[in-house]
């Protein structure tokens, strides 16, 4: 589940840095505040790669997609680019899960086949 889900964060620090980059051209933001709140949002996508296995971290994950969609507001591309990426998150969690449960089937057979020669 982490390579799976650490590949989809990955993807989204680079989303939000373009649609900083967009939002740059909104005459009503300044740049400060445009780069200080995609430079958090960049930082947190980032930091929640090392933190999918440890407890809360899917739901932090959960809340960095409910982020994305809201940025929408801002750049209204992102409404599209955050469903696209909350889909491509459920499917990393979903998706990553089973493959862990192969992983450790697979591992305990192994196991016990090793066991019995």
């Amino acid at each position: 589940m982490r390579t799976l889900c650490a590949s989809t964060l990955i993807g989204e620090f680079f989303v939000i840095g373009f649609a900083g980059l967009v939002a740059m051209k909104d005459p009503d933001l300044s740049t400060s505040t445009v780069w200080t709140v995609s430079g958090i949002v960049m930082a947190l996508s980032v930091l929640l790669c090392g933190m999918i296995t440890r407890p809360g971290g899917v739901q932090l994950g959960w809340a960095l997609q409910i982020a994305l969609i809201a940025g929408g507001f801002v750049v209204p591309s992102m409404f599209f680019l955050g469903a696209i990426f909350a889909a491509l998150w459920w499917a990393s969690v979903h998706y990553g899960r089973k493959i862990d449960e192969a992983k450790a089937r697979f591992a305990a057979q192994a196991e016990a086949g090793g066991n019995a020669a």
